[in-house]
């Protein structure tokens, strides 16, 4: 596997490539992307947004803002566990949109956001399957922000959650769902 992190040395934040590329690295194994995968993963250290995409799908490229790999208690100083969750999330998602299996997602800037939540708790409890703290609350928390605050909502995250093989339109319609009572 091929991992390449720009820039290779970082002045405004107190990150280290090395360690970056050795999670990414242990994260793409543990999700089980094959031996020539080609990630790359561009850094804007000047951004403090936790903000991260992906750009490209082969190679997979991700571009993510410095606050995305931050450490919340320590300003400039990089998280391992953000790197991994981000990352890992982003990988899943690239799994995602290569199966066929999985269907058409759009592209993420036409994503509705209820539907791009919903992806994200789905590819992060897949994460904490394999073994990363995903931070369940936090992600039950920015889901019901999303589709509302009701039992619906709370029985679709957990089907989220804990899914495997769900498609998109599995996820579009348990958001769709949540987001109904709340409209209701």
């Amino acid at each position: 596997m091929t991992v390449t992190v720009t820039p290779e040395s970082f002045t405004m934040v107190l990150f280290d490539q090395p360690t970056i590329v050795a999670t990414i690295e242990r994260v793409a194994g543990l999700i089980g992307l094959p031996d020539d995968e080609e990630i790359r993963v561009e850094v804007d250290e000047a951004g403090p947004i936790a903000r991260a995409e992906l750009s490209s799908l082969d190679p997979i490229v991700i571009s993510a803002e410095g606050g995305s790999f931050e450490d919340p208690r320590h300003p400039r100083q990089l998280s391992v566990s953000a790197v991994a969750i981000t990352v890992g999330r982003l990988l899943m998602q690239a799994v995602d949109r290569r199966s066929p299996a999985f269907g058409d997602p759009p592209a993420d800037a036409d994503l509705v956001l209820a539907h791009r939540v919903a992806w994200d708790v789905y590819a992060v409890g897949r994460l904490d399957r394999l073994g990363l703290d995903g931070q369940r609350q936090r992600r039950l928390y920015a889901f019901r922000n999303r589709v509302g605050f009701t039992d619906v909502a709370d029985e679709a995250f957990t089907r989220l959650w804990t899914g495997s093989d769900l498609t998109w339109a599995d996820l579009i319609q348990i958001s769709d769902d949540a987001l109904a009572v709340r409209s209701a």
